[in-house]
């Protein structure tokens, strides 16, 4: 669990701030290795800094770090991060800008402001590192020989579909060429005009399901379901893949020893691949339109949340619950997909973009799934900061929404549009409280 606080001004939502529950669990802190890595940063005040800070530049690099409960707890009894530490690990990682947004939302909190001013000022000679260069590397990968891709276990590719036959036909010939060939196909197509006949063109062992709801998560467990398979391999319905994905999906499992092959997802051919997607790392976040599971872990922690189904991140639910409980996720970019996010059909069809961006004006706002996400996984501090840090950016345009030169505009855009947000934020929170009484845990997959 990151001690630095601070962390919740700038990625408050990120999944490594859940305290897992079991002994022992992926991780970005790992003391001893910390110590002796010679990365110990000297400009923090605190012990408990500099090896946060080693451990936090160590994960990103793609070093598989682990703690146990133990480990945790012995950090947490050091004296923790002072202010002006806090503010040498936002800028380090994120910059001037969100170091300043920090600091402007400290001070409107009625933090102490010379105790705040002094931490600031002391960390503006601190210059933003590209933590994402020279990472980490797996030599060893290249030329093992996967045992469990030769013992050739059934895999199942579960597609849910929704009026998206012309792009769906591309993702169906891209299976058509994969090199590894134990797989059955199992479409749940939720489209309104079903065309049965479409399916019996391609030479693939196709288990199609009709569903008449337009229920994504549904339609996932109703494959999950239908399938005796051991791995479950999760694909989107507007995606194209190399003829190795299958292939690369299992050796990273097996060369790991994971439990889940979170693969990336590229946001349509030729645009530019973030740097932290180029190589093997913790998984902090789970794509269901790419990733590979082992059955046992919906045995053990029950299958997709269907009360996200006509609204979003119900992939983000299931990832943060697999993190909680200690299953181990891996980010593989060598079972990439390329993501064409198509401007019709699918979730495009359920009335917004993204969590944060309906397409209707006084639409809640966010989708109130993800008000319903953070309250469930969470502390209270940084919910209430990713839910105020996703609705200010999400009042610039989608394609910019990363973008950290964006954030005061956001600020301002936000001051301007509140009593429209109010109301949004109002009926979206309504609608998530009834989802959290309504909340009755996870259905396992029967054993």
């Amino acid at each position: 669990m990151m001690i630095f606080k601070f962390i919740r001004y700038a990625n408050p939502a990120w999944q490594f701030n859940i305290q897992p529950v079991t002994p022992q669990f992926p991780s970005c802190i790992d003391i001893e290795l910390a110590k002796n890595s010679g990365l110990m940063d000297e400009r923090y005040d605190s012990l408990s800094a500099r090896l946060a800070d080693a451990g936090f530049y160590m994960w990103n690099k793609g070093m598989l770090l682990e703690s146990t409960q133990e480990e945790t707890e012995q950090l947490a009894r050091l004296s923790p991060p002072t202010v002006a530490d806090e503010y040498v690990f936002i800028q380090k990682y994120w910059g001037k800008v969100w170091s300043s947004y920090a600091y402007l939302s400290r001070l409107c909190s009625l933090h102490n402001p010379i105790k705040e001013t002094r931490g600031y000022l002391k960390a503006r000679s601190v210059k933003k590192i590209n933590v994402f260069q020279s990472p980490h590397e797996y030599p060893a990968y290249e030329t093992f020989q996967s045992e469990l891709v030769a013992s050739n276990p059934l895999v199942a590719v579960i597609i849910p579909t929704l009026n998206r036959y012309e792009y769906l036909k591309d993702v169906l010939h891209d299976l058509e060429k994969q090199s590894y060939k134990n797989f059955e196909v199992i479409v749940v197509d939720q489209s309104t005009q079903f065309k049965k006949e479409f399916y019996k063109t391609f030479e693939l062992n196709i288990h199609l399901i009709y569903q008449f709801e337009k229920e994504l998560w549904t339609a996932r467990n109703k494959a999950i379901r239908a399938t005796s398979a051991e791995y479950l391999l999760f694909f989107d319905d507007d995606s194209r893949v190399e003829s190795d994905w299958i292939h690369e999906h299992l050796k990273c499992l097996d060369f790991f020893k994971a439990d889940i092959s979170a693969a990336v997802s590229l946001a349509k051919v030729g645009m530019k691949v973030p740097e932290n997607y180029r190589y093997f790392r913790w998984a902090d976040q789970f794509d269901s339109g790419n990733a590979m599971v082992h059955r046992s872990v919906f045995k053990q922690i029950g299958l997709f949340d269907e009360q996200f189904n006509g609204q979003r991140m119900g992939d983000g639910e299931f990832g943060y619950r697999a993190y909680r409980l200690g299953f181990k996720s891996i980010s593989n970019h060598k079972a990439f997909r390329v993501h064409l996010k198509v401007p019709s059909g699918g979730l495009r069809e359920m009335g917004s973009w993204d969590g944060f961006r309906p397409k209707k004006w006084f639409a809640p706002k966010p989708v109130p799934s993800v008000i319903y996400l953070f309250r469930k996984y969470l502390s209270p501090a940084l919910c209430r900061q990713a839910l105020k840090l996703g609705i200010m950016l999400s009042n610039v345009p989608y394609r910019k929404k990363g973008s950290s030169g964006m954030l005061f505009m956001s600020v301002c855009l936000t001051v301007i549009k509140s009593p429209i947000l109010l109301i949004q934020f109002f009926k979206a929170n309504t609608i998530a409280q009834k989802m959290m009484l309504n909340d009755k845990g996870n259905v396992l997959l029967e054993k």
